[in-house]
C-alpha cells in the first residue's frame, strides 16, 4: 500500500502544469459571456418578451405562447453566434448526476427540406424519455414517464455546441423527479413567509 503512495507522488511531481490561454487579461470581457442572462435578453427580446421573463422569474407569472416563441426565437439567434447547432433541456434527476435531453434547431417543412426552427413549445417543455418521438418511445405518449419544463429562474448557458436550458423534472402528476423542483417551492415557500 504504501509504495502505491509513493508511486503516485512521484507520477504527479513528474507532470507539467497545463498552459491556459484566457481570451483576455480582463476577467470582465469574458465572464459570464456564454450566459443568456437579464443583460444579454435585454439585448435581443422586444420589451414586453423580457418583461413576461422578469414576471415568470419573480411572480411565478406564466409565459403565453406568442411570448415563448419571441423569447425562444431571441434565445436561438443569440445561441447562433456563439457556433451553437444544438440544444439541450439539462435538469438534475434523483438518479443523481446531471441529464440532458438533446436535440437540434432543425424541422422540416412540408416539402421535406431542412429549416431552422426553435419554438416557444420547444423551450417551455419536452418529454426526455422520447415517448412522443415520430417512431415512438420506449411508451405510448400517455405513459411518459416525466417532462422537463424550462425554469425561468435560471438563465440558459452554452457549453461547446450546446444551448443548455436549466429545466425541471417532473412526472405527469406534477410530483418532483429531480431536486431542483423542491428546492424552487422551497424558496417560493420562504419567500411567501417572509412577505
Amino acid at each position: 500500500m504504501s509504495k502505491m503512495r509513493f508511486f503516485a507522488l512521484k507520477e504527479l511531481m513528474n507532470r507539467k502544469p497545463i498552459e491556459v490561454n484566457l481570451p483576455s487579461k480582463n476577467l470582465s470581457d469574458y465572464y459570464s459571456s456564454l450566459v443568456f442572462d437579464k443583460k444579454t435578453m435585454q439585448e435581443y427580446l422586444p420589451k414586453e418578451a423580457y418583461m413576461a421573463v422578469v414576471e415568470a422569474s419573480e411572480n411565478g407569472k406564466p409565459i403565453s405562447r406568442d411570448k415563448a416563441d419571441l423569447i425562444a426565437n431571441a434565445m436561438r439567434n443569440w445561441a447562433k453566434g456563439f457556433g451553437v447547432t444544438h440544444y439541450t433541456h439539462w435538469f438534475q434527476p434523483l438518479t443523481d448526476g446531471t441529464a440532458e435531453k438533446h436535440d437540434g434547431f432543425i424541422d422540416f417543412s412540408s416539402q421535406g427540406d431542412v429549416i431552422e426552427r426553435f419554438s416557444g413549445k420547444l423551450l417551455v417543455q419536452q418529454e426526455p424519455d422520447a415517448s412522443s418521438f415520430p417512431n415512438g418511445g420506449i411508451r405510448n405518449t400517455f405513459e411518459a414517464r416525466g417532462y422537463t419544463a424550462w425554469d425561468v429562474s435560471s438563465p440558459a448557458f452554452i457549453v461547446d455546441d450546446t444551448l443548455c436550458i436549466p429545466t425541471i423534472f417532473v412526472s405527469y402528476t406534477g410530483d418532483a423527479l429531480d431536486y431542483k423542483t423542491p428546492l424552487l417551492k422551497a424558496l417560493n415557500a420562504v419567500d411567501k413567509a417572509a412577505t
